[in-house]
């Protein structure tokens, strides 16, 4: 039996496990590294080591040191997670070696399928090698690893040695291992996934379908379980494919077969035709899958569990329960989809969601916490299951609407509009090109910010006593002003203590104190929550609203032509040769920086000469850090007239 289990994970997985660990009675053990001393799978561990490092090679990679963390800590056992050290061969070896329960496949299904180009090969899938335009377009693809790192959509026959290329180094600094492929790049297909739970005895569990079609960046944002409207069918064959190809090596443990499926048939009344399916297989993940929480949900299972039960050797029962219900799931991330996904850091004040209708919370994260730029941005996993499709959604989008998360810019909005879109209703219509469609209306401002910015102006005014100088004056004075965002707020005090406010126009205060702001608009009564943290933005409701003039964008203050950061990160990459006194063209890439899991390229602005480079590989860097100048014709010109005058 085991007694005591080390999670070579960190965040929300490694919180998961020791969940599930504590209700069986089993001892925990967590790893950390440097920047993650304060993190919470640290507090909820009954014991933890610390990994000297900030960055993933000098910590959570280092399978070498887990292990002695493992052994040092008295663990007899360790589990992998996800991402990391999940799917490499060589640690769960180390692992077995070191005395300890790899709670894990074995080694050789590991190696058999962690390569997507050795797991193609098994299954008699070729990929693509000798590339010409009728091939196009194309994907790029990682063999190690997953997430969307080491991936690259190639439409123009002239640019793949570059993306191959750039391909190739994101995935040997994400996963250590820069072999890439080549594969057809089916467009507008649904990324459709099994669920395997085996154990050594032979015994294989297909535990039904997952749809994860709503991706940004080849990460998938939106889950659930069952696939909805796949005809019977199409699913059998799933299912029958993911067990044949775990049983082809040997598997044991948990473990996910993905695949890409266009052309399905439609029910009656889908706003889209279908045809004859056509399914790409994508690749075995050797380990559970950030999303398996759904799965959970519809069987009424434990994984993690049961994972657990695999690797004390006991026997699955001959057949899994009986699914009921639909089960969805939001990836909840600390990042801004206006601005390209780009990651955001900063400490979370809030963050509380409804638990009415049995909200699953799986995170890494409480109020209090700070998110910094080392690790994935992913804050939680909100989950909701319900008898339908139709509720599950419903209480999914209401339950992170009425959600307080106070501090970073988050995709919360998004995640709401998605699930209340009429494309997102017909599962006819779901396909991983969902964001490329609906992209920017999505990610329109949500409405009502003019009234949440009124509320905040008058919290403020409540909180610092509600008078201008102190008083009430006979004569009538002007308006206050203030600004959040783009919303200008004017408002002054009335004989009977209250406020009017003057703009936005339609605003009738009922009430105001420094918290909340009750107001009326057009009839209808508003009740605001209003908090402020002093880091220049105030949250009223749902609204982050920045406070203007107080901070300003740095942009306004740069040369023009200047590349300035746009998130936290660290400089991976320079473009070979780049020098200053370049010239350089536009939309050239000039550099690459990494932060959270993400890769962001920095491209010139505008054809010109390259007359500053402050970026080099291993640097970190703030946001609105200067990178680089690219001057153009114009402006090199008159800059050197000006010396030689």
């Amino acid at each position: 039996m085991i007694g005591s289990v080390l999670v070579a994970n960190r965040g929300e997985i490694a919180c998961r496990v020791f969940r599930t660990c504590r209700e069986l009675g089993i001892s925990t053990v967590a790893v950390y590294s440097d920047a993650d001393a304060d993190a919470l799978h640290v507090r909820e561990a009954d014991t933890a080591v610390r990994l000297p490092g900030a960055t993933p090679s000098e910590t959570y990679l280092r399978g070498d040191l887990v292990v002695e963390a493992a052994l040092a800590a008295g663990a007899d056992a360790v589990h992998p997670g996800y991402g990391f050290l999940s799917e490499n061969a060589d640690f769960a070896r180390r692992v077995t070696g070191a005395g300890l329960v790899w709670i894990g496949p074995p080694p050789e299904a590991i190696e058999a399928m962690a390569s997507k180009t050795r797991a193609k090969e098994l299954l008699g899938i070729a990929p693509l090698t000798d590339v010409t335009e009728r091939d196009l377009p194309v994907l790029v693809k990682a063999a190690a690893g997953g997430g969307g790192r080491g991936m690259r959509i190639v439409r123009e026959l002239g640019r793949l040695s570059e993306e191959t290329a750039a391909a190739s180094a994101e995935a040997l600094s994400a996963f250590g291992d820069g072999e890439v492929f080549v594969e057809p790049y089916v467009e507008n297909g649904r990324h459709i996934e099994v669920q395997l739970l085996c154990d050594a005895h032979g015994t294989a569990w297909a535990l039904g379908t997952r749809d994860c079609s709503l991706q940004r960046r080849h990460q998938k944002v939106v889950e659930e379980a069952p696939a909805p409207g796949l005809p019977a069918a199409l699913e059998a064959s799933l299912l029958d494919t993911a067990v044949r190809a775990a049983k082809a090596v040997g598997y044991v443990g948990a473990g996910t077969v993905e695949f890409l499926v266009a052309d399905i048939p439609q029910a009656p009344g889908s706003a889209r035709a279908g045809g004859t399916p056509k399914v790409h297989f994508l690749e075995m993940n050797t380990r559970l899958q950030v999303e398996h929480p759904v799965t959970e949900e519809v069987f009424g299972v434990d994984l993690v569990a049961l994972q657990l039960a695999v690797a004390e050797g006991r026997a699955l029962p001959p057949e899994p329960p009986a699914p009921r219900g639909h089960a969805i799931e939001a990836r909840l991330y600390a990042e801004d989809p206006a601005r390209g996904w780009a990651p955001q850091t900063g400490v979370l004040h809030r963050f509380e969601l409804p638990r009415e209708g049995r909200v699953r919370l799986d995170t890494g994260y409480v109020s209090g916490d700070a998110v910094g730029v080392h690790y994935d941005a992913m804050l939680a996993k909100v989950v909701v299951h319900a008898p339908t499709r139709a509720e599950a959604v419903r209480k999914l989008a209401h339950a992170l609407d009425r959600a307080r998360i106070h501090g970073p810019v988050t995709n919360r909005d998004l995640l709401v509009a998605s699930l209340r879109h009429a494309e997102f209703a017909d599962p006819g219509l779901l396909d991983t090109g969902f964001y490329d469609r609906n992209g920017d209306a999505l990610t329109e401002p949500r409405t009502g910010a003019e009234y949440a910015a009124a509320a905040a102006a008058l919290a403020e005014a409540a909180g610092r006593g509600g008078r201008f100088g102190g008083g009430w004056r006979n004569l009538r004075s002007q308006d206050e002003t203030r600004t959040y965002g783009d919303h200008e707020v004017r408002y002054r005090p009335t004989r009977d203590g209250g406020y009017e406010v003057t703009a936005p126009e339609g605003v009738r205060v009922v009430s105001a104190a420094a918290d909340r702001v009750r107001l009326e608009v057009a009839g209808v009564v508003r009740d605001i929550d209003v908090a402020a943290y002093g880091d220049g933005v105030v949250h009223a409701g749902p609204h982050r609203l920045g406070v203007r003039p107080r901070f300003t964008d740095p942009r306004e203050q740069t040369a023009p032509g200047s590349l300035l950061a746009p998130m936290p990160g660290t400089v991976v990459r320079v473009a070979d040769g780049l020098a200053v006194g370049d010239r350089v063209t536009a939309g050239q890439p000039l550099l690459w920086l990494e932060a959270m899991k993400m890769e962001h390229r920095v491209i010139a602005p505008a054809s010109g000469t390259l007359t500053a480079l402050h970026a080099a590989p291993g640097r970190q860097v703030e946001v609105g850090a200067l990178l680089a100048v690219v001057s153009d014709d114009a402006t090199t010109e008159a800059a050197q007239e000006d010396q030689t005058v």
